[in-house]
């Protein structure tokens, strides 16, 4: 049966929000490569507390130097999970959770996407 056949019937791929992941797969792999160094995942939970904080703040909770907390906080901008903000001659950082809640819908619609294939697996299993 051809790629076309099976969409006809209903065999192929759902779209359940996957073509979204797929479209956006590159920004969301940065999203997750940010947030999977223990470093960076500390400093966003320190940013969830709300507001913005300073520099100063970030490392005294840390056991790294002000230049390696300005360097995850980059990468983190990078990745679009935190921004700056200038007041007088500090940078301050707060969360910006866009990326954040775009990630989180992505891990739902795999975990749905997860407990559809393992219910189909179960169902196979039993038949047996």
């Amino acid at each position: 049966m051809s790629a076309r056949n099976r969409k006809a019937v209903g065999t192929g791929p759902r779209d359940t929000g996957l073509s979204a992941i797929m479209r956006s797969s590159e920004t969301l792999a940065s999203v997750f490569a940010a947030l999977g160094d223990p470093t960076r995942l500390k400093l966003v939970a320190l940013l969830c507390a709300g507001g913005a904080f300073s520099i100063a703040q970030l490392t005294a909770s840390t056991e790294i130097s002000r230049q390696g907390v300005t360097k995850h906080l980059q990468v983190l901008a990078d990745a679009g999970v935190v921004r700056d903000l200038k007041q007088g001659r500090e940078r301050l950082w707060q969360l910006d959770p866009g990326q954040i809640e775009e990630a989180k819908r992505t891990l739902e619609v795999i975990g749905r996407e997860w407990d559809v294939a393992l219910g189909k697996l179960k169902l196979f299993a039993e038949s047996l």
